[in-house]
């Protein structure tokens, strides 16, 4: 007799709902309305249709309800009964293109949204994410969930989802997934994809067939006898004769239980069984072990416009909004919660992997650069609020010695480590309302004709400060009060531009430009330059030398490292898709290595000096002819012969290469007019330096990577995802690139170490399953990138390297205020911390508690200590997860300073009861 355990078949019914993909979002709207109704109609009729789970996305529920709110109700109701699962996530967002509290805020906000409902599913689902990051597990684990489940990044997944088969890095679709910290999770492979279980036959001769093959199917892969089979799959209409269709493979199969199931179920049946031991996959799942054609990482190039918008959105909100709105928390302002809400689920709407990714039809993309203009519109307005709030704090009465003319101002440096460099602010010399009574033309003669004077700005200690200052003229402004009508003025306006000095980490510094006496005694400070040869800048770091084709020849005087030939520029031929860049077949890459470049100074001061380099250039105008002829086919972007046609257009690049007096990098602005299609433009950085492995920013996680692709891989390009910087390093010295919104870089293999990163990707198709004409996604019209070099001492995390890679990522925020008194002094910080190779991430308020969080994370596989000092009152400090939840957080009472051990690649949260 055997003792075979019985097999049971899970089916899990499901759609996979792709907000916007190849149909703009509203065409898919409708037919989520229609999928929707049909859902409750079927739950309500059909009582042996058992569940649904939703996604793992609570947006479905909004948009649903937007156009259906009379069914919230009968909704809720299937919710609370457990036979519609919702959660965790707000939306499934892609992985390697949106940043760790991009993804902390999804799961928070997801879980908020499902918490009215009654019910939150505790399922890790990434579907259909494309690769995912090594720190997922952690942040599962945080989440209180003990899974993950996705269809990519081990395996191979073919044309139109189908699945390859190949070497597996794991033995069974049930595997043990690690991350860099060590926390771990179920992991569950979808080896037949989401869909394996789709359109059940209840026809017993048609059932007969699929069932012997789709059993057979899942047993080659699973180590139990639980077999999943997912009902459903894109946009899939619900299946509304799925009881009869369970009935008839019962009838066919009296050895297996076929059970209409749900994630938690199946996942306790899949751990009730210990039958074998489980493969340990540790860290990132990127298709490593594939022929590298089907991996979709160079969606991180398409449409680079819109991961710019999406660098500059995520930065806003989460690295200038969040921490000045709870710095003006501490002076008793309020926390705009509701905002905070607001801005960051308008961000997310275009963080879906189709929608950052940029592989969709045009009309997505367009309503997407709406959407993060909209996001970017709340998050600047609670910035101009909370600055403005927190200002109104600052004791800048010291300034009144000069005179009722100063102007003084204020510097906020957001980020999480002390900061110098070069700032711009704006200010209003002087202002004449139209309250006044004054006649509009004699307000335009007053303004135009007021005399500025000598100036100079002294720091709060009364020390002058070099800057220069650029007379704005007249401009129009208005005021909005809490308490009247708009307030309408004009203003003489200056824009001032200084070095700001040990700006303190989520702190401030207050300035003031003043004139008369003060301004007379220190006129003549501004004498230094940065500019020390023929196209030669150096500061007492870096020595930064322009040769006659455009690259920089750059030396680290700390270690006398010289790096040569860096910033050329490339461009080869795409005759791929928004999803992956193939090269034509034979081509060499043009670069600007034999280009002549022209060279000028265009700014040298004090605090900064800048070289201007244009390279007029030429580029083939397009793929020939065959690229459209094999696009309308459908053949497979490997397979494709088109080349490039022989006509050019001008690529004139316009770079402006900037040195900073105490400045630790290279700060490089590229910009340019792509009239060119169809083709590729890379700006390369050869490191010279001899290693096997680099180190790439991704979420919470400083990753290590080899430069040589598995034996497995067959494609040409090995381009991989990052998201602030890259960096190659050896012994003794390295190399960082960092960058503003330029998510694809590649490691080359030409005996340099040559660090690619992509500026710009030109296609004219989405891809995948069929023919979608995206002429968008040739990327016409005037583009510019920002980058900075940092050399180092190869220790990123120690030495701040990594640290000013962040910092590259955010702004300045300054603002203008008057002469008081204040409960701030004029170079403040609400906080202190400390710890080596820690990074910063967050400084939030809870809105349940009110309570401030603070969140860091351990960049090193190693244990570090970080202490925090809070000099103002407080209650007590505990130790929290992501999802900020007191109850069982290890509490510490703070006398002003705490101190705690961060685990190899951990993430720490703190909140601060005050």
């Amino acid at each position: 007799m055997s003792n075979k355990p019985k097999r049971t078949a899970h089916i899990i019914s499901h759609t996979h709902w792709d907000r916007e993909w190849y149909l703009p979002y509203e065409k898919h709207h409708v037919r989520l309305i229609r999928l929707m109704d049909v859902l409750m109609d079927t739950l309500e009729n059909d009582t042996e249709y058992k569940s649904f789970y939703l996604d793992g996305q609570t947006i479905i529920l909004e948009d649903y309800l937007q156009v259906r709110p009379e069914q919230k109700e009968r909704l809720e109701k299937y919710i609370r009964e457990g036979r519609i699962f919702i959660g965790p996530w707000y939306i499934l967002q892609d992985a390697f293109l949106t940043s760790g509290e991009a993804n902390i805020r999804n799961m928070q906000i997801g879980h908020k949204d499902a918490r009215r409902y009654g019910q939150i599913s505790k399922v890790g689902y990434f579907p259909d994410t494309f690769g995912i990051v090594g720190q997922a597990p952690q942040l599962m684990r945080q989440s209180g969930i003990d899974n993950a489940l996705f269809g990519r990044g081990v395996k191979p997944t073919g044309f139109n989802n189908t699945v390859a088969d190949s070497e597996y890095e794991s033995s069974f679709s049930e595997l043990i997934w690690e991350g860099p910290d060590g926390s771990k999770v179920l992991g569950i492979l979808f080896a037949n994809w989401y869909s394996n279980g789709n359109e059940i036959p209840a026809d017993p001769e048609e059932a007969k067939a699929f069932w012997d093959r789709k059993l057979a199917d899942a047993e080659k892969y699973a180590s139990t006898p639980e077999l999943l089979f997912m009902n459903g799959c894109d946009h899939q209409p619900i299946q509304t004769d799925l009881a009869e269709a369970l009935e008839t493979a019962r009838k066919l199969y009296p050895d297996t239980e076929f059970v209409h199931s749900n994630f938690p179920q199946y996942l306790e049946s899949v751990k009730g069984h210990q039958e074998n031991e489980l493969s340990v996959v540790r860290g990132e799942l990127r298709s490593q072990r594939t022929d590298g054609w089907g991996t979709l990482v160079n969606t991180a190039s398409a449409r680079v416009y819109l991961k710019q918008m999406n660098q500059q959105g995520q930065a806003l909100l989460e690295k200038v909004a969040e921490p000045l709105a709870a710095y003006a928390h501490l002076t008793g302002q309020a926390y705009p919660h509701h905002l905070f809400t607001y801005a960051w689920k308008t961000l997310m709407q275009n963080h879906p992997h189709d929608s950052i990714c940029g592989c969709s039809v045009d009309e997505v993309h367009r309503e997407m650069v709406t959407r993060f203009a909209k996001s970017r519109d709340v998050a600047e307005s609670i910035i101009e609020d909370s600055k403005r709030a927190v200002a109104d704090a600052v004791d800048t009465s010291s300034f009144a010695q000069y005179g009722e003319d100063a102007l003084p101002f204020v510097v906020f440096n957001t980020t999480g480590w002390e900061r110098t460099g070069t700032v711009s602010v704006e200010l209003d010399v002087q202002r004449i309302y139209f309250r006044d009574g004054i006649p509009l033309d004699e307000i335009s003669r007053r303004i135009q004709t007021l005399e500025l004077g000598e100036r100079v700005v002294l720091d709060p200690s009364g020390k002058p400060v070099p800057f220069t200052l650029e007379d704005l003229g007249q401009r129009f402004g208005y005021d909005l009060p809490d308490d009247r009508f708009r307030q309408p003025y004009m203003a003489r306006a200056v824009r001032i531009t200084l070095q700001a000095d040990a700006v303190p980490a989520h702190g401030l510094r207050a300035y003031a430009l003043v004139s008369g006496q003060a301004a007379a005694q220190h006129s003549d400070n501004a004498s230094a330059s940065l500019i020390t040869g023929n196209n030669v800048m150096e500061n007492s770091i870096l020595r930064v030398a322009a040769q006659p084709n455009g690259t920089l020849t750059v030396t680290d005087k700390r270690n006398g490292r010289e790096y040569r030939d860096l910033l050329v520029y490339e461009d080869t031929g795409d005759i791929g898709n928004e999803y992956m860049y193939k090269q034509p077949e034979g081509e060499a890459p043009l670069t600007t290595r034999d280009v002549q470049a022209s060279i000028r100074v265009v700014e040298d001061t004090p605090y900064r000096a800048t070289l201007e380099i244009v390279h007029d250039w030429e580029v083939p105008a397009s793929a020939d002819e065959l690229l459209q002829k094999e696009q309308i086919e459908v053949v497979y972007y490997p397979e494709r012969k088109a080349q490039r046609v022989k006509e050019t257009v001008p690529m004139k690049i316009r770079t402006l290469v900037r040195l900073e007096k105490d400045g630790k990098g290279v700060k490089v602005e590229a910009s340019f007019n792509n009239q060119a299609k169809d083709h590729r433009v890379r700006a390369l950085f050869p490191t010279d330096i001899e290693a096997s492995r680099h180190r790439v920013d991704s979420m919470f996680e400083i990753v290590t990577r080899d430069n040589q692709p598995a034996i497995e891989w067959q494609n040409p390009s090995n381009a991989q995802h990052q998201q602030a910087f890259v960096d190659v390093s050896g012994e003794t010295a390295g190399l960082a690139v960092a960058n503003l919104g330029l998510n694809e870089y590649e490691v080359l293999r030409d005996g340099r170490n040559t660090i690619a990163v992509t500026l710009l990707r030109s296609v004219g198709e989405l891809g995948d399953w069929g023919w979608f004409p995206t002429p968008e996604a040739q990327c016409l019209g005037e583009h510019a990138v920002q980058l900075e070099i940092i050399p180092h001492d190869g220790r990123g995390e120690e030495s701040g390297a990594y640290a000013e890679a962040y910092q590259f990522q955010i702004p300045w925020t300054s603002v203008q205020t008057g002469i008081h008194t204040g409960e701030l002094s004029a170079v403040h910080a609400p906080f202190v911390w400390s710890g080596e190779g820690v990074a910063f991430s967050a400084w939030t308020v809870n809105e349940d508690s009110g309570d401030h969080m603070l969140r860091w994370y351990n960049m090193k596989q190693q244990p570090a200590s970080l202490r925090l000092e809070w000099p103002q009152s407080v209650s007590r400090a505990y130790k929290t997860t992501i999802l900020e939840e007191t109850e069982g957080a290890s509490v510490e009472q703070l006398s002003e300073s705490l101190e705690l051990e961060a685990g190899p690649c951990e993430i720490v949260t703190i909140g601060i009861e005050r």
